[in-house]
């Protein structure tokens, strides 16, 4: 029988200490088993919970939806940085994943705190045709709808994303689906979310991120989506000057707020940072 061990709930990319998106974070000496971690995250209900043991001089982390496990999560990093900077003081913390070596540097002040990781590699592709096709239907949008001078992508930075960028606020606003359904076009595709995006400039940027591949109708805040537009604004040669900020979660409710900086290098890692806030029982 598995020791049972606090499960810490933290609020990840807070907008001025309201909103964020929560996850649930569990620090152990050994990573649970498979069928527990799926257990432990279908109780907790979040769109993820991280679960992270001592390993080789960092933390073995892995990640869990309500739905099934997910190769890179962007707020659960976060709030296990929050987590591991109270335990252990302010630093950076390795991290590795099932198919990645990534970072997260935290800094706590009691029950706040901020932290940025460093995603994996990124890359992006243009999106095949019949996906976005498939995709607008999800959401009954249509093909003008969306702003021609961000063209659908599959972004990847740790998962992949279909990004679509919409012309207008308010289209972003009015988002609607099916939930089965789009759960049935995720998986069928890869997707780890479908990234809607509305610019309002080029360095500040709305977002909606589906989650149905999770069982998650929508995440207030998606950290791995918000590195894999990073990276795919990059390859794109976007006027990102640098950096971009990322407003999500507002139409929920949760307001949140993503800071993404850029690098030029091709293929790079994406630094994405916000704070967070600890979460009663």
């Amino acid at each position: 029988m598995q020791t049972i061990t606090k499960i810490h709930k933290v609020a990840a990319f807070t907008a001025g200490g309201q909103g964020g998106n929560p996850a649930g974070v569990m620090i152990r000496a050994a990573l649970p088993d498979e069928p527990a971690m799926q257990r432990i995250a279908a109780e907790m209900g979040y769109s993820e919970t991280v679960f992270a043991a001592p390993a080789d001089g960092g933390w073995r982390v892995r990640y869990f939806s309500p739905d099934g496990e997910v190769p890179f999560c962007g707020h659960a990093t976060i709030a296990l940085g929050a987590v591991l900077a109270q335990q252990h003081g302010d630093g950076i913390f390795p991290l590795t994943t099932n198919h990645s070596r990534v970072t997260v540097e935290a800094q706590s002040k009691g029950n706040e705190g901020s932290a940025a990781l460093q995603s994996p590699a990124t890359s992006s592709a243009p999106a095949p045709a019949a996906l976005v096709t498939a995709a607008l239907a999800l959401f009954g949008y249509r093909q003008a709808d969306l702003d021609e001078r961000i063209p659908p992508a599959i972004a990847h930075g740790g998962a992949n994303h279909l990004v679509l960028a919409l012309a207008s606020r308010a289209q972003l606003s009015a988002m609607r689906y099916q939930l089965a359904d789009g759960r049935s076009l995720m998986r069928e595709h890869g997707l780890a979310t479908i990234s809607l995006v509305h610019a309002e400039t080029p360095q500040r940027f709305h977002a909606r991120n589906p989650f149905a591949s999770g069982g998650v109708y929508e995440d207030p805040a998606t950290g791995a989506a918000a590195a894999a537009l990073g990276g795919y604004l990059r390859d794109l040669g976007w006027p990102h000057g640098g950096a971009i900020d990322i407003v999500q979660g507002e139409d929920m409710g949760a307001p949140c707020h993503l800071r993404v900086q850029i690098s030029g290098e091709s293929g790079s890692s994406i630094r994405v940072s916000g704070n967070a806030r600890m979460l009663g029982d």
